[in-house]
């Protein structure tokens, strides 16, 4: 397939795939192993739909709780990154959405933990760093170690760019010496 035509079906693939689709598919995996964990440490956890009661303390698991945001931040930079195989794209996303799926997990154990022992305004406290504070250099520590495992030397976007303002520049050039 040309360059071009890979280009705009990897920037159509990022720009239709929403956060919303991996938390689709993402919710029940994320409350069921959470709950497994906590059961498996002892505490006593009911599920109720997307919920946890944990020592008779309801906790809702919202969007953000499932880190959409973070699977498709790494679908996107791995998307938009030069030359890199379609199998290889897939191996990247599969391991790195393992990664992020298993910190999110051992994030929402920790939050619980502190939440039932150290109460609303600790829980409160380290949430809110780990939200804002976190997640993203998560995710791109993930990306970091993607690339390493897998020798991408490409720079997401930038790659692009620099190849098509050199394409364009070579097409002057030619046009010009015409």
């Amino acid at each position: 397939m040309k360059y071009e035509y890979k280009l705009i079906f990897r920037v159509l693939i990022a720009l239709l795939f929403r956060p919303q689709i991996f938390y689709l598919f993402l919710t029940f995996p994320t409350i069921i192993f959470s709950f497994i964990l906590l059961k498996v440490s002892g505490y006593e956890v009911i599920r109720r739909g997307s919920s946890l009661i944990v020592n008779n303390i309801s906790l809702e698991f919202v969007d953000a709780c499932i880190a959409s945001s973070a699977y498709y931040l790494l679908l996107f930079l791995i998307l938009l990154t030069k030359d890199i195989k379609i199998i290889t794209m897939l191996k990247m996303f599969l391991l790195g959405s393992l990664i992020i799926f298993l910190g999110n997990i051992l994030r929402i154990f920790i939050l619980i933990i502190i939440l039932l022992e150290k109460g609303y305004d600790w829980f409160n406290l380290i949430h809110l760093t780990l939200w804002y504070g976190v997640a993203s250099v998560f995710v791109f520590l993930v990306w970091i170690y993607l690339i390493r495992k897998y020798k991408i030397k490409n720079i997401p976007i930038y790659s692009d760019v620099v190849y098509l303002a050199s394409k364009i520049r070579k097409q002057k050039k030619k046009r010009k010496h015409k």
